[in-house]
């Protein structure tokens, strides 16, 4: 038969704690966290989602950059603009007027050298995303 025996050199004081922790710890391994919503479901209803980029893609047709980007979330009407790169040096810019119909856009860049393009697309001013398509080192 096994006896637990606590050893002589743990002080009294830590003694009388012990015995009280090991008969309350299959006890506390019951307890469950229950999430309470800080925030009721009501103050967060009808908010609206700031505009994001959910699909974006640089991809080379030919002698030809295309980046087609898809937007989710609440448009004002507005441009989304691109700025050209390749490495640090700026190859130009172009937009394209978007609303809540049309939330697809597709943009292009003749581009007859390979290099390491990139292009930053930004929404009201605020840049969302930046997509890259290297064909040779940095």
């Amino acid at each position: 038969m096994f006896r637990f025996r606590v050893p002589a050199a743990v002080p009294v004081s830590a003694r009388a704690l012990l015995l009280p922790v090991l008969l309350l710890a299959p006890l506390l391994s019951g307890c469950r966290y229950n999430l309470v919503p800080l925030i009721p479901k009501a103050a967060y209803s009808d908010l609206q989602l700031p505009v994001k980029i959910s699909q974006a893609e640089l991809t080379r047709e030919g002698d030809t950059l295309v980046l087609h980007a898809e937007l989710h979330g609440h448009i004002d009407p507005g441009y989304l603009t691109v700025t050209w790169f390749d490495n640090s040096s700026k190859l130009g810019s172009d937009s394209l007027y978007l609303d809540a119909d049309l939330r697809e856009a597709t943009f292009r860049l003749p581009a007859p050298n390979r290099g390491a393009y990139r292009a930053a697309l930004s929404f009201g001013g605020n840049v969302l995303r930046q997509v890259e398509l290297y064909e040779v080192k940095p």
